[in-house]
Parts: C-alpha cells; sequence; structure tokens
C-alpha cells in the first residue's frame, strides 16, 4: 500500500515555509509567513495553512484550508479561510483572502467587516480605513461608521474621524452604546491633547492618553529615531527607573490636582514591593488594596501579573481611584488600561527577579532572585537616584515641567470612563521584536 503525497506549493517563499514545516516547526514556519503573504498565491497558502492547522489539531481551520486549495478561486471559500485565520489568531494569512472575496463580491457587509477585523487585528488600520471608505455610500452606521471612526483614530487621522463622528447618530441598539459613550471620550481627550502636544507620528505619550486616558510617565532615552519612539524592547529594570517612575507618578498627581489619601497595595510580590516605596514616595499610608476604597492610588509592577479577578474589579473606576502601572507591556496590552504607566516595553525583568549575566563557562545565566523582604527592598527603591538616564541622546528632553504642562492640559478629561483595554499600539509604530 502506498501513501498518497502531499501536494507541495511551488512559490519559494511557502516552498521554505513547508520545510519548515518538514522539520516539525510549526511556529518557525508560520513566522516566515508574517510578512509578504499579500502576493503569495492563495491555492498554494492554504496548502501550507493546512498542514500546519492538522499537525496543530486545529481542525476547522485545516478543513477551511483544504476547501481554499481545492477551489481558490470561490468567495465562500475565501471567506471561510479568512474567517478561521482569524479566528486561530494567524489574522495576517486572512486579510489577503479575505480581499480578494471582497472584490469578488463587492460591498458584502460580512465579508467587508471580516476583513476590516483582520486589518484590526494586524493593527493595519490605515487599511482598514481605506476598505471602509471604498464602500462609504453602502455603510450601516453600526457597526461600519463607527468601526471607520475607530479606525481612523487608531491610524491617527483626527479629521477624518471627528468628520465621521459627527455624521454618527448614537445607536438604537442598548449594545453599542458603550461604544459610543468610549469613543466620545477618545475625542473628548484628543481634544485636550491639543493644547500641550502635537498628536503627530512620535506623539506616543500624546497618543497614549487620547487613546486610553493612561498617562505615560517616561519616554524610553534609547533608539528614539531608530525605531522604538519612546518604548522599550527588552528592559532589564532598576531601583533608579522605578523610583524615577515614583516621582513623575508624583509631578501627575500634583498637576492634576488630584490628592489620594493611601496607597493600594495589590496581593503580588512584585506590586507589594512598589507600592510599599510609593507609599514612600506620596508619604501615604499603604493598605491592602479593597476595590471599594476611595481616593487611593492603586499601583501595579505589571498589571499582566495581577491575577484575573483582582483585574476584573478594576475595570469599572471607584471615585478618587487612580490606577498606576510600572512596567506596562504594548505588545500584550492587559486587560485592563492604567490611569499612569512609567514605561512601555516588549518584555521586563523587574530589578529583584535576577540580572543576565555571562557565565563561567562564557555563556548566558540569570542571577537568582532577591528574596529579601518586600520592605527591605522597597526601601532601597526609595533610597535609589532618580536621576534620568541621558540615554543615547536621541530622545527629544522630557523634564518634569513639560509633564506637568501636558498633566494640566488634560486633567479635565482624565480619570473618567471605564478602563476598558486598547489592544492597539496606535498611531505611533515601534519596533517589534519576535
Amino acid at each position: 500500500m502506498f501513501s498518497r503525497k502531499l501536494r507541495r506549493p511551488k512559490n519559494p517563499a511557502l516552498l521554505k515555509a513547508w520545510e519548515t514545516l518538514d522539520a516539525g516547526d510549526i511556529p518557525g514556519a508560520l513566522r516566515q509567513l508574517r510578512s509578504g503573504t499579500d502576493e503569495l498565491p492563495l491555492g498554494e497558502l492554504a496548502l501550507v495553512v493546512a498542514r500546519a492547522a492538522g499537525s496543530a489539531g486545529f481542525d476547522d481551520l485545516k478543513e477551511a484550508a483544504d476547501a481554499l486549495a481545492a477551489r481558490p478561486d470561490r468567495p465562500q471559500e475565501l471567506y471561510d479561510f479568512g474567517y478561521a485565520c482569524v479566528e486561530r489568531g494567524i489574522a495576517h494569512l486572512a486579510i489577503p483572502a479575505l480581499r480578494e472575496a471582497l472584490r469578488q463580491l463587492p460591498g458584502s457587509p460580512a465579508v467587508l467587516r471580516e476583513l476590516v477585523s483582520a486589518c484590526e487585528r494586524e493593527e493595519r488600520h490605515a487599511e482598514a480605513v481605506q476598505v471602509l471608505t471604498a464602500y462609504q455610500g453602502d455603510l450601516a452606521d453600526w457597526p461600519d461608521r463607527y468601526l471607520l471612526v475607530h479606525n481612523a483614530l487608531m491610524a491617527g487621522d483626527l479629521p477624518l474621524a471627528r468628520r465621521e463622528h459627527a455624521l454618527l447618530p448614537d445607536p438604537q441598539d442598548e449594545r453599542w452604546r458603550p461604544a459610543r459613550a468610549r469613543q466620545n471620550r477618545v475625542l473628548e481627550r484628543a481634544a485636550s491633547v491639543a493644547a500641550a502636544s502635537p498628536l503627530d507620528g512620535t506623539d506616543l505619550r500624546g497618543w497614549q492618553f487620547a487613546l486610553g486616558g493612561t498617562v505615560l510617565g517616561t519616554l524610553s532615552p534609547y533608539g528614539f529615531d531608530a525605531g522604538m519612539t519612546g518604548r522599550y524592547a527588552w528592559l532589564q529594570d532598576s531601583n533608579e527607573q522605578c523610583l524615577r517612575g515614583l516621582t513623575r507618578l508624583r509631578t501627575v498627581l500634583a498637576a492634576a490636582g488630584v490628592e489620594p489619601k493611601s496607597v493600594s497595595l495589590l496581593p503580588d510580590r512584585d506590586s507589594r514591593i512598589l507600592g510599599l516605596a510609593a507609599a514612600e514616595v506620596l508619604g501615604l499610608p499603604a493598605l491592602p488594596f479593597a476595590p471599594e476604597r476611595p481616593d487611593t492610588v492603586v499601583v501595579a509592577y505589571d498589571l499582566n501579573e495581577v491575577e484575573p479577578a483582582i483585574l476584573e474589579r478594576l475595570h469599572v473606576r471607584t471615585a478618587g481611584q487612580v490606577l498606576h502601572e510600572h512596567a506596562g507591556c504594548w505588545t500584550d496590552t492587559p486587560a485592563v488600561t492604567p490611569d499612569s504607566v512609567t514605561l512601555l516595553h516588549q518584555s521586563a525583568t523587574a530589578p529583584w527577579a535576577g540580572v543576565l549575566r555571562q557565565s563561567q563557562d562564557g555563556g548566558v545565566e540569570r542571577s537568582a532572585p532577591d528574596e529579601r523582604p518586600e520592605s527591605e527592598i522597597a526601601a532601597e527603591i526609595v533610597a535609589a537616584d532618580p536621576t534620568e538616564d541621558e540615554g543615547d541622546g536621541s530622545t527629544p528632553a522630557d523634564p518634569d515641567e513639560r509633564l506637568t504642562e501636558f498633566v494640566s492640559a488634560v486633567r479635565d478629561t482624565w480619570l473618567r470612563g471605564d478602563r476598558d483595554r486598547v489592544a492597539s499600539a496606535g498611531p505611533v509604530p515601534s519596533s517589534r521584536f519576535l
């Protein structure tokens, strides 16, 4: 008995991904298809995806990919493949198939919305705007025109967002009313930012506030004009950076006229250490976190490390409560958006979690974590030097006076509404590292 030989793609890029699958490396094969997929033959792309999906046990995606490989010219197969790719977290592979389906079925609401969804997941917001404006005469107000405003904002096109938002009536469906209120707040915040910040393609602090209501305390002093634009890639954090973040938080609270009465300590060790240091810096008592407590600063080291049940309680704002995060991940944003964040990173290691160093055999190892009591480590943070790192000289100067000017301009639109997640990095790009 002879086994049936699998069809192999002919396209060189797809053949390379196929050979990576031969080695059993499914993630590696998909990484090779992160760029240049828009020009690949869809039938051959479906062959690679079907094989990867079968190896991963994703039956729905394998079925859709097999169907597309057999009939790459049919809109239903194109749509089904795109939908399955979005659902399985590989939206970049969905976009060319859905774009072709929309070409064959111009203005189809289902195809249009799925293509926009795929573009959003890949943060290709300008493309989503192009798709929606191409069919503007056919758009329903909810959700299509709402999605046009949303993607215009995420792409940094404020004039278009304002113009389309003005044409958008209040929704009749109750389910869309929170989205309407959220979008109103974004545009209100953007208007307040305009008095102190340009909201251009490098204005990280301005867009961070406009889109999510977060005041960004510091900018990375490295690689600003070499792709990072104020964000960090990998960061080995330090006591000095922690103290710098807390002193900037103190500046933010003073400029906003916010006078908390306590610091609330979240239960994870990293947040407790930073919270104890924050209480000393702010001159406030440190209390265990209680979601109903008003007029308090809740301090998190990294919100992605906070228990989901606590994050759920932090989503709805308590009066006078300020949520401060030290190290915010911009490539995997937390379930709740903080009111204040010290810095934005792709990957960060707390100062007390050990540092990378050269091992005796010439390799790289991480030192043992600092197991001392939380209060001792917090005391070292308070005693550190908060002087700003001068970096490589490419980052624009950002003294306390500039931060004060910014917060003074936006204070009336800060600390409003729920802390909804902002999944996109927005209009200010930074280099990502896989």
